[in-house]
């Protein structure tokens, strides 16, 4: 176990079986204000993610280019809406309807799904209607979901307005919503026909929901990616002032490692998996707070540093690494402290967890920085063992909003 003073320290600083990424592209420097096209070959079809800046004025004219449609039906939430709105709409020539939904993690529940789309039927949308998804991470879950439900499934385009939607949510074709046993335990796999990546959605984010989209970026570097991740340590103080030379680094690189990652393993069959690293400690710790405590990029960041405990303990991982691993995710800033959930409680939500398979716990563990391992043999007390610790030694100061 890495030393309590260690791991102290760092966190108050501002069987298994193998799966590694593919290499991603190597760093170049930017050009001014680039586009960047970003082709996801999915085994159920491909798509392009377009990142750039301004890109979400010109929503109206790339939607236009997926053909033929009866209406154009933006889902959004009323604060994203106040900020990109009116642009948006003015881009689509007046020719889209709007609905509005809360878009709190406490909101992505079923009867939410039920709303829209009993409103989508009383504002006459068809088969041939486009869903544009506008806004962060519960947005796209649930609007993805209501456009693989609604009459068996409309077209899809995504508008992500958050790092963590950005880098991640937005472009791999999962939707779903939460139960109260669980997080994204009802949903489906259903691939938008567009994504458009805007990096000026990232300047109305609060302080504290950008910073949770980078514990989803330094995700990309531990699991397959060591230069990114040597990047990051160099740089990170850029990307927290939202330097933008800086997000063209990353921006790109993490959605073309979300995109080779999907493009070869889609629903999630093995390669896949490796996107999960932090995620199993996560998503019991939303669960256990009922969703209205942590952002996810929040409970990733407490799940990564709780799955490099795991990996250190298992004596999979050198120490060093691990305290490099802990110290990024630290510097990032605070997050909300861990409340003292027992390990019992933990291990229960585990247990229902979708990653769960014939009743074993399975985590992504860094063998070191840039490669990963899926580990399903993890004895139960091992898990209780690691939360004990991390609770006792680990407290963040509470996050601003």
């Amino acid at each position: 176990m890495v030393a309590r003073t260690q791991i102290s320290a760092a966190s108050r600083a501002p069987a298994s079986r193998e799966v590694r990424a593919g290499k991603y592209a190597t760093f170049s420097a930017p050009s001014m204000n680039p586009t960047h096209r970003i082709a996801v070959r999915a085994s159920s079809g491909t798509y392009e993610v377009w990142c750039g800046r301004g890109i979400l004025a010109r929503a109206g004219a790339q939607v236009s280019r997926l053909g033929e449609n009866t209406g154009i039906f933006i889902l959004s939430s009323p604060r994203v809406w106040k900020h990109w709105g009116p642009a948006l709409r003015a881009s689509f020539r007046g020719g889209s309807k709007t609905i509005l939904f809360d878009d709190r993690e406490t909101s992505k529940r079923l009867p939410t799904v039920e709303r829209l789309c009993r409103q989508l039927v009383s504002t006459g949308a068809d088969r041939r209607a486009v869903i544009v998804a506008l806004g962060g991470g519960v947005v796209g879950d649930v609007a993805g979901f209501v456009a693989a439900s609604f009459l068996r499934g409309v077209r899809l385009v995504h508008l992500p307005t958050t790092l963590v939607a950005q880098v991640d949510s937005a472009v791999g074709g999962k939707t779903g919503v939460n139960l109260p046993e669980g997080k994204n335990l009802v949903g489906a796999f259903y691939l938008p026909r567009l994504v458009l990546a805007d990096p000026d959605a990232l300047t109305t984010l609060s302080a504290r929901q950008y910073r949770s989209g980078l514990y989803e970026v330094i995700k990309y570097g531990v699991m397959g990616d060591a230069a990114l991740y040597r990047y990051l340590e160099r740089r990170l103080d850029d990307l927290l002032q939202r330097n933008s030379a800086a997000l063209g680094w990353i921006l790109p690189r993490c959605i073309r490692a979300k995109a080779d990652v999907v493009g070869r393993d889609e629903r999630e069959s093995g390669l896949r998996e490796i996107l999960n690293f932090g995620h199993t400690f996560a998503h019991a710790l939303e669960a256990a707070t009922g969703y209205n405590r942590f952002l996810h990029g929040e409970a990733v960041g407490w799940g990564m540093i709780a799955a490099t405990l795991l990996a250190v303990a298992r004596e999979m991982l050198p120490e060093n690494e691990a305290a490099r691993i802990i110290g990024l995710v630290s510097r990032v800033g605070p997050r909300p402290p861990l409340p003292r959930i027992p390990a019992r409680r933990m291990l229960e939500i585990m247990r229902a967890d979708k990653k769960t398979r014939g009743g074993h716990l399975r985590f992504v563990l860094p063998r070191r920085i840039g490669r990963v391992e899926v580990v399903d043999d993890v004895p139960e007390q091992s898990v209780s063992r690691v939360w004990r610790e991390l609770s006792s030694i680990t407290r963040a100061p509470t996050s601003d909003n």
